[in-house]
């Protein structure tokens, strides 16, 4: 691939994109090797995005990802979502989220509303 930078449309582009950014990898910013690995990177990012989106987490496994990002226990979670009952209920899948208990676990937590605000995966079955 070297310098010869163009789109990348097909797998092999892909596969061939992949192989140059592997041989550029640790390239110093600002040089030509840095320059055409952050090309190469936002070509393949573009590539996968449309290629191979990746699906919005479940609210619960995002709220329990955050828990253990931010060493969270139940209990630091009932002033967002209520009592520990209700705390347990959602975290089991048995209550679904309201939108206080969205608004709160996002400003306290960052989890962004796109996500809370989705069903839980077991709502799609029910």
């Amino acid at each position: 691939m070297a310098n010869d930078v163009k789109p990348i449309r097909t797998e092999a582009d892909y596969d061939e994109a992949l192989t140059e950014v592997e041989r550029l990898w640790g390239a110093k910013s600002g040089t030509p090797e840095g320059d055409l690995l952050d090309v190469l990177a936002t070509l393949i990012d573009a590539y996968e995005a449309k290629h191979y989106p990746m699906d919005t987490p479940d609210p619960v496994e995002a709220i329990k990802f955050r828990m253990e990002q931010q060493g969270l226990t139940r209990r630091d979670l009932e002033p967002m979502i209520g009592p520990r009952n209700r705390v347990a209920d959602v975290l089991n899948r048995k209550r679904s989220l309201s939108i206080e208990m969205i608004r709160n676990l996002h400003d306290q937590l960052g989890i962004s509303a796109e996500v809370l605000i989705r069903p839980s995966r077991l709502d799609k079955v029910a």
